[in-house]
């Protein structure tokens, strides 16, 4: 063996194996959980659970109760329906009527000037020297008539008119022989209604049948006729005249 060969040998560890020798390494073994986590993930059940066979009557029950179900929710939602649409339609009847009648209030405090001028006219009439005057009052009612028509204010017409409870109020009755009974007089103050309600009724009054001529008052002028037309006549034969 040469110097430079007995160098190799001699720098080489001990425990190293020789060049050309067949390396026997033992691999670590696995951990034991780690083993059992592999196994487990590849395992596949063998066994499928198979469904519960099913009764055909609770089918039946079952499907019965859907459709008992379903009805109630489309009575439901129909009766829902049914309010909506009323309500929708009371709101609307609600809303046309207060647009129907809403300068009602203001109406009833124009109809004390109303009645005012009609007074002051009936007195400058009967005055002969008030003549530009009462032009003056004819031309504000005519202007307060053209409002009241505008708004559809109009005036009650009472006068020979059958008597009405709800558009007319009586003040008094009269007998009358040309009229028959419940038959307006007299309007002593005009009434007005808006569209078909009453803002205030006409005051008026109203004619009755006339009161019965009584029985004894009758017969009395004709028994004095009767002794005036015998006391005329001349005595008969036999007779004694009357005194």
């Amino acid at each position: 063996m040469s110097k430079k060969q007995k160098d190799k040998t001699t720098n080489q560890p001990s425990g190293a194996p020789a060049e050309g020798q067949a390396q026997n390494v033992v691999p670590p073994q696995a951990e034991p959980a780690q083993a059992v986590d592999q196994v487990l993930e590849g395992e596949k059940p063998t066994t499928e659970q198979a469904p519960e066979p099913v009764e055909p009557g609770e089918v039946e029950a079952a499907l019965e109760q859907l459709r008992r179900q379903c009805e109630e929710a489309k009575d439901r939602a129909l009766r829902y329906q049914a309010e909506l649409d009323n309500y929708r339609k009371r709101v609307a009847r609600q809303m046309e009527q207060e647009r129907r009648y809403a300068c009602l209030p203001l109406l009833r405090d124009l109809l004390p000037v109303w009645d005012n001028m009609e007074r002051a006219l009936e007195a400058a009439q009967k005055n002969h020297e008030a003549a530009s005057l009462l032009e003056g009052f004819k031309m504000v009612i005519r202007q307060l008539e053209d409002v009241f028509r505008k708004h559809h204010c109009t005036p009650i017409e009472a006068l020979g008119q059958p008597f009405d409870p709800h558009r007319h109020e009586a003040i008094c009755q009269q007998p009358s022989d040309e009229h028959p009974a419940n038959t307006v007089l007299q309007v002593t103050r005009t009434g007005f209604q808006l569209h078909d309600r009453v803002v205030r009724p006409s005051q008026v009054i109203v004619s009755t049948r006339p009161e019965p001529k009584k029985a004894g008052a009758a017969q009395e002028p004709s028994a004095q006729n009767q002794e005036g037309d015998d006391a005329g006549k001349p005595a008969a034969e036999g007779e004694t005249p009357q005194v």
